[in-house]
């Protein structure tokens, strides 16, 4: 029995309707459920995944919200992340938990040349090694690349198109998690980043990188 199978199997062993219910008891019910899966798991969990255990009337986005409602005075939140969503820590409480722990459950600091890379690949995507190193005005190593696909935070995606077809790369779910994306869209305006002088409109144009098109991949992230 494949995975697929497996999970419509385990739905129908379940009540979803709950018609034999009120109303209220009933969505009481699905607010249990959703809240207790999306806890159980150690990654941003999905519509689709929710869908599973509640009704086919069911509004998740309308749950969502009173489950927030109902945590909003406690050390921990419901968030919308790599296109699902998470508990997570409110971030006033980090030190905290790195004062007892040890672990402040951050990424790695990244440096100047890794977080431009990054933005880049964000921006552009699906993008190539040598678009990358024109658009900063100096060489993007093969290690920088290595060390931020060996962190999750791109993978590879299509061959370009160009005369050799190099390799280009796209950003991932764990870039978006670790971002607190839930989708590509949920980018600051490029416009922002030129404000800041981080990164120049002018020199991506110059070499036809459109701006934007990263935000045009649905679901965001990472290409198949």
């Amino acid at each position: 029995m494949d995975e697929e199978t497996a999970s419509k199997t385990q739905g129908r062993l379940i009540d979803t309707e709950l018609e034999h219910l009120p109303a209220e008891l009933r969505w009481r019910e699905w607010m249990g459920r959703i809240e207790a899966v999306i806890f159980a798991a150690s990654e941003p969990v999905a519509r689709e995944t929710l869908a599973r255990i509640v009704g086919r009337n069911c509004n998740i986005d309308l749950i969502i919200d009173d489950i927030r409602a109902e945590l909003r005075g406690r050390p921990y939140e419901l968030v919308a992340v790599a296109g699902g969503w998470q508990h997570r820590t409110k971030k006033a409480f980090a030190d905290v938990i790195r004062a007892a722990t040890g672990q402040g459950g951050d990424i790695r600091p990244l440096s100047r040349q890794e977080m431009l890379v990054l933005m880049c690949i964000a921006y552009f995507q699906p993008v190539t090694r040598g678009e990358l190193s024109t658009f900063l005005g100096k060489e993007v190593s093969r290690d920088l690349i290595s060390v931020l696909r060996g962190e999750d935070f791109i993978a590879s995606g299509p061959r370009s198109p160009k005369p050799g077809a190099p390799y280009t790369y796209v950003t991932t779910k764990f870039f978006l998690s670790a971002f607190g994306l839930a989708t590509l869209r949920d980018l600051p305006d490029f416009e922002a980043l030129e404000d800041a002088g981080l990164l120049s409109k002018e020199r991506g144009l110059a070499e036809d990188m459109p701006i934007g098109r990263a935000g045009e991949i649905d679901g965001g992230g990472e290409l198949e």
